[in-house]
């Protein structure tokens, strides 16, 4: 099995082969992986093919497909909150912000049919247009580690959810995110969509989240919500308590 797609709503990506083990990522409907290891068990390990990032998972949530398949483009999105798929049989909910590749809706044994909320799906040409609608659609969605849907996301896993429907690739983890796009030196020079980093005392990347402009932000703490910024970091607008430390801007598009 050298290369497969997740056939559930929502893989857990775990850090060793045992359900007990800490989920540290998530491989949404539609994802296409790479297959490194199958145990005698029945966990593979895995790495997705968008972002590299490798994790234990349970063989029943793959299908088998071909290197052609695995390389195929997106051709449709899953538009609403949960969209609607029959996979071989009863109606399956989907996450939103799923891609489907269904130039070829036979995924091995299992045969696609959209049914509600999935659409056809192409780059946004103006990314700095439609970023905004896109991430307040997470509003309100559960903080959960290694998550990366609007069942339950973490904060670097609702930046790359949303700049991955923006076409845009980001890393999946918040230090690693750090390490790509241009330097923004201020706060004041930032735009709408550039990502904000927050560090801890030992001075690690932390934390990430969007500037909605340059006093407010959209990030993943306790759940998606806007908060206020400023030079020194973020504002629980509940509290009125300082809760992340700004560290540093980056920009991704223009």
């Amino acid at each position: 099995m050298p290369f497969a797609i997740t056939i559930v709503p929502v893989m857990p990506m775990r850090a060793e082969a045992s359900h007990k083990s800490e989920i540290i990522s998530q491989a949404l409907f539609g994802e296409c992986v790479e297959t490194e290891t199958v145990n005698a068990d029945g966990w593979v390990k895995v790495r997705l093919q968008a972002d590299g990032y490798e994790g234990w998972v349970t063989h029943s949530h793959l299908e088998t497909i071909t290197l052609e398949e695995f390389e195929a483009p997106p051709t449709h999105i899953a538009t609403e909150w949960t969209g609607i798929i029959h996979l071989n049989g009863p109606p399956m909910h989907i996450p939103y912000g799923c891609l489907l590749k269904l130039g070829n809706p036979q995924w091995g044994n299992y045969r696609v049919e959209p049914i509600a909320g999935i659409a056809p799906w192409q780059a946004p040409a103006s990314p700095r247009e439609v970023w905004s609608g896109i991430a307040h659609n997470f509003l309100n969605t559960a903080y959960l580690w290694g998550g990366k849907s609007v069942f339950g996301v973490d904060c670097s896993g609702f930046t790359q959810s949303v700049y991955k429907m923006l076409n845009i690739p980001l890393l999946r983890d918040a230090y690693q995110q750090a390490t790509q796009g241009a330097d923004v030196g201020l706060l004041q020079e930032a735009q709408p969509g550039d990502l904000a980093f927050f560090d801890n005392e030992a001075g690690k990347i932390t934390h990430v989240g969007l500037l909605l402009n340059d006093h407010e932000i959209i990030h993943a703490a306790g759940k998606v919500r806007i908060d206020p910024i400023d030079h020194q970091g973020i504002v629980n607008s509940d509290t009125g308590l300082r809760t992340h430390r700004l560290r540093l801007i980056k920009r991704l598009f223009a």
